[in-house]
């Protein structure tokens, strides 16, 4: 096993998912966490693929860094603890009661592509990724049909707005990744029109 772990790492490859399904007190706990929806720096993109978002920046440059800040994880984990989580590492906050984690993805470098910020991060099947809404994005493309992906976010940057040119700067050379290739100019309309006409104009980052 170790080997085959190693393996997955050195050669790239996606680790695949624990099957380990949600219990009832689990699935009590999603039906609390629902409220995160609520907090306009919190939303949980994918109940399925189960992604919360944290919202980052209204503009990005390209170039921009694609991390969880420091104030990004404190306000997540403030709207976690009441619920029931604390922080058990630097990557990993935990519902002892329900055995649910929410897995915040090591940082790796500066020039990282996106679409690899869970790759080497395994959760189980009942565990959640804590994302910037740009990771929670290619996340949606790795995983959605085109259609589904492109419409998911649409929802997203409604709420959350993403680094739409640094998506589209690491779209690789596969099937998904082409086909969603022509989404990316209809996302920076949408996502222009959505900072302009509502309330998310006026939202600032955690820091």
């Amino acid at each position: 096993m170790l080997a085959r772990i190693r393996r997955w790492i050195i050669e790239g490859v996606k680790v695949p998912e624990d099957r380990t399904e949600p219990g009832e007190a689990a699935l009590r706990l999603y039906g609390r966490m629902a409220a995160l929806d609520g907090d306009p720096f919190l939303q949980v993109v994918d109940w399925k693929l189960r992604l919360i978002s944290v919202f980052d920046e209204l503009k990005y440059d390209r170039a921009d860094a694609d991390i969880l800040s420091p104030g990004m994880r404190r306000h997540a984990l403030a709207k976690l603890a009441p619920l029931g989580f604390r922080q058990v590492s630097g990557t990993a906050i935990r519902h002892v009661e329900a055995d649910v984690n929410v897995i915040m993805p090591k940082f790796h470098a500066l020039g990282a592509s996106p679409f690899d910020a869970t790759r080497h991060s395994p959760k189980r099947l009942c565990d959640f990724y804590l994302l910037t809404p740009t990771q929670a994005a290619c996340r949606l493309i790795d995983t959605c049909p085109t259609g589904e992906a492109v419409a998911r976010i649409k929802a997203l940057v409604a709420k959350h707005p993403v680094n739409v040119l640094r998506i589209g700067d690491f779209l690789e050379d596969r099937e998904a990744h082409r086909a969603f290739e022509g989404a990316i100019g209809h996302l920076r309309y949408v996502q222009r029109k959505a900072i302009e006409s509502t309330d998310l104009r006026h939202r600032r980052g955690l820091g």
